[in-house]
This record gives C-alpha cells, sequence and structure tokens, in this order.
C-alpha cells in the first residue's frame, strides 16, 4: 500500500490523505482490471486500520495466483491524517459538514482517483466494492443513492453498520418514565442500571456528541429512518442485445452479541452485559435483518454472518475474516 495526499478541486486549501494499492491487470478479459475496493471508516478507527485486513487480502490473491483489483482506503475530513474541512463554519463548530456534505466529498474523491489511475476507467464504467464499518455503511447507503446515475456499485459489505435510525439512548427503557413497569425487567437487570446506561449512551453514542470531524449526525435518522428501505440501486448487467439490470451484492456481518458485551462492560462505559444483551443486542439484531432487505435477488445470503470473537470494530478484531468476506464477494463479482 503506498500513503497519498489528494487534494479535491473543490476544496483546495486541504487534503485527504489516503493509501492506495494500484493493480496492474494482466492483459486478459476476465480480470478485476475495472474494480476498485473503497473501504469508508467508521468514526472512531482511521484508515490505518483496514490496513491488516488489506494485507491478508492481497496474500490471499498471490497465493491464488490471482491479480487483485485497485484498493483505496481514506481519512475523511478532520478524521487520521486529513485535514479538517476547509468549509467547516466556525460558528458553528462542532456541527458543521453533514453526511451530504460527506457523500458529495467522497464522488469527488472517486472522480478524481479514477480518472488519474493508469490501470481503471473512469468512474462511470469502474465497479465499485464498499467495505464499511460502523457509520461507513449508512454513508454507502446515501452515497449509492445520490449517485445512482453516476456509478456501479457491485458489492457491499456491511460490518456491523451503526443502527442510523436511533438516538442509542431510547433502545433502553426509560425508568423514570411513568408507564416504566419495574416488574417487566428480566432477572439481572435492574432500573438504576438502565438509568446509569442510558446515561453513558447518552454521553458516547448520542447524535449530539461532537467528534473530531466535526460530522454533525444529528439529522442522520431523518435521511435513513429504516434499515430495510431504499433498497439499494441496481446495476448494469451486460445483456446479448442490450444492458439488462440486476441487485448488487451485498454480505452483512453483525458482531459477536458476548464478545461486544464484555467489551461494553470492561471498557470506558461500563456498563453491564446483562443490560446490552437484553436490549442492544437484539435491536441491533433486527436492524441488520433490515439491511438484508436493501437486495432482492437469490444471489446473495439471507442470513446476517457473525463475526465470531468480534466486537463492534470486526476490522481490528478479526482482520483475517474481513479479507475472506471481500474475496468471496470479489470472487462473485
Amino acid at each position: 500500500m503506498e500513503d497519498i495526499t489528494i487534494t479535491l478541486t473543490t476544496k483546495p486549501s486541504a487534503s485527504l490523505r489516503a493509501s492506495v494499492f494500484s493493480a496492474h491487470p494482466p492483459s486478459t478479459s476476465r480480470n478485476l482490471s475495472d474494480v476498485l475496493v473503497v473501504f469508508l471508516n467508521g468514526l472512531v478507527l482511521s484508515r490505518r486500520a483496514w490496513l491488516p485486513a488489506i494485507s491478508h487480502l492481497l496474500s490471499s490473491f498471490s497465493d491464488n495466483n490471482q491479480h487483485p483489483p485497485t484498493i483505496l482506503t481514506y481519512d475523511r475530513y478532520g478524521q487520521g491524517d486529513s485535514d479538517h474541512d476547509p468549509t467547516d463554519d466556525p460558528n458553528t463548530i462542532p456541527y458543521s459538514h453533514d453526511a451530504h456534505d460527506i457523500v458529495s466529498d467522497l464522488h469527488q474523491l472517486l472522480t478524481q482517483f479514477t480518472s488519474s489511475s493508469p490501470h481503471l476507467p473512469n468512474l462511470e464504467s469502474t465497479r465499485l466494492v464498499f467495505v464499511c464499518n460502523s457509520i461507513g455503511c449508512p454513508l454507502a447507503r446515501l452515497y449509492a443513492h445520490a449517485h445512482a446515475d453516476q456509478t456501479q456499485i457491485s458489492a457491499y459489505l456491511f460490518l456491523d453498520s451503526m443502527i442510523a435510525n436511533t438516538d442509542f439512548v431510547s433502545i433502553f427503557p426509560d425508568p423514570d418514565d411513568t408507564g416504566f413497569d419495574p416488574g417487566s425487567l428480566p432477572k439481572g437487570v435492574s432500573p438504576q442500571e438502565l438509568r446509569y446506561t442510558r446515561s453513558q449512551f447518552r454521553k458516547f453514542f448520542h447524535p449530539t456528541v461532537p467528534n473530531p470531524e466535526h460530522f454533525d449526525r444529528r439529522k442522520l435518522a431523518e435521511m435513513l429512518p429504516f434499515s430495510d428501505s431504499p433498497s439499494l440501486p441496481l446495476i448494469a448487467a451486460p445483456g446479448d442485445e442490450k444492458p439488462s439490470e440486476k441487485a448488487p451484492l451485498l454480505t452483512v456481518v453483525g458482531h459477536d452479541w458476548d464478545e461486544f458485551a464484555e467489551q461494553c462492560e470492561k471498557g470506558t462505559m461500563a456498563v453491564p452485559k446483562q443490560v446490552i444483551n437484553t436490549f442492544m443486542n437484539p435491536t441491533w439484531s433486527r436492524y441488520n435483518d433490515g439491511l438484508l432487505r436493501l437486495v432482492h435477488t437469490p444471489g446473495n445470503s439471507n442470513t446476517v454472518k457473525v463475526a465470531s470473537g468480534c466486537g463492534h470494530f470486526i476490522q481490528k478484531d478479526d482482520p483475517e475474516f474481513v479479507a475472506r468476506e471481500i474475496k468471496h464477494l470479489l470472487d462473485n463479482l
């Protein structure tokens, strides 16, 4: 992987940092020379968190005497090694640019990157594969619809997607609500633990919580109110007489319930495992089930895969698993 700096023509006073693997395709017709694998970060981990998975992926191609596609992972403005967004209004910080702005920046980045690549066609003819973690998954969904007429997103790998339509706090019952029934709680969960859990999730995950990117998440639930709609755009498929359309490939991966609950209990939040397993994990599981319905084709898995032994940051906890899932998608393109 090569570290590069990219300055968007739309924002010339700041730069993005990226890591790139530029494929050198063979002179054959059946290969991945027109494929660009794009990694979309969550809020916490930068592009460098993907590098172990990418290393495993490249090794798997080498071991099988195959030629890998072009790979791009980057830090958004204000994240990792990238500069802050030069259009952020100092008077509104920490709430500045939103998901629509990030999607627009991503499109400009991909347009410039593909046009300057010696091995890729222009963006409209490049087959994109999005590998996403956390908030990167809703960003991929928003991008797909914003630029459906200009891109071909052939495959998606959603690694523990952020639950985009919640404030996180309301996942847990409010013990101070007038209609709350303490007797409805399962054994091992107390009103005091619920109250504490709600305060911790409000402190760390509520959409109003600032982040170093100045990414304003307050309206994300309005942008994506449902996990199962709108469906991911169809893509062009070559036909005998004229191109037809088909659904993209989609793999949805969820975290290991016990590992995630363990990390919540032993980490900074110190939220009891029983509370997470009673309320958060079932809610997240239903959300992931909805994501599967974003595509309608027999070629896609109808079950959510579980990354055994992994918490929310699957690329960090098991990069080899992530590499295998990417390779599986690429083999099916």
